[in-house]
């Protein structure tokens, strides 16, 4: 059974940082691109952040510069550290796996200005 559960969400005021964690289970974790989408309210998923089973890295403009996401293959871990975050960064976090074949419950993010 694929388990993605994220953690680290929380309330932040902006200009501060989070870092979101991501434990995965029930997959060959290294194999898999993993990646984090958001959701803001009423605003459809969007794509934040994914890693590569090589590490190759890509980002939304929105985040660009202000984010990293990194993962431990030792660990079955995925993190996404989010620097300098504004309000339009608030929204609910979910961890994916494979390219949204499998997907976490997510995690709140919410950014006070």
């Amino acid at each position: 059974q694929v388990q993605l559960v994220e953690s680290g969400g929380g309330l932040v005021q902006a200009g501060g940082s989070l870092r979101l964690s991501c434990a995965a289970s029930g997959i060959m974790f290294r194999i898999y691109r993993m990646g984090w989408y958001r959701q803001a309210p009423g605003k459809q998923r969007e794509l934040v952040a994914s890693i590569s089973s090589g590490g190759s890295t890509n980002y939304a403009d929105s985040v660009k510069g202000r984010s990293t996401i990194s993962r431990d293959n030792a660990k079955n871990m995925v993190y996404l550290q989010m620097n300098s975050l504004k309000p339009e960064d608030t929204g609910v976090y979910y961890c994916t796996a494979g390219g949204g074949n499998y997907w976490g419950q997510g995690t709140q993010v919410t950014v006070s200005s």
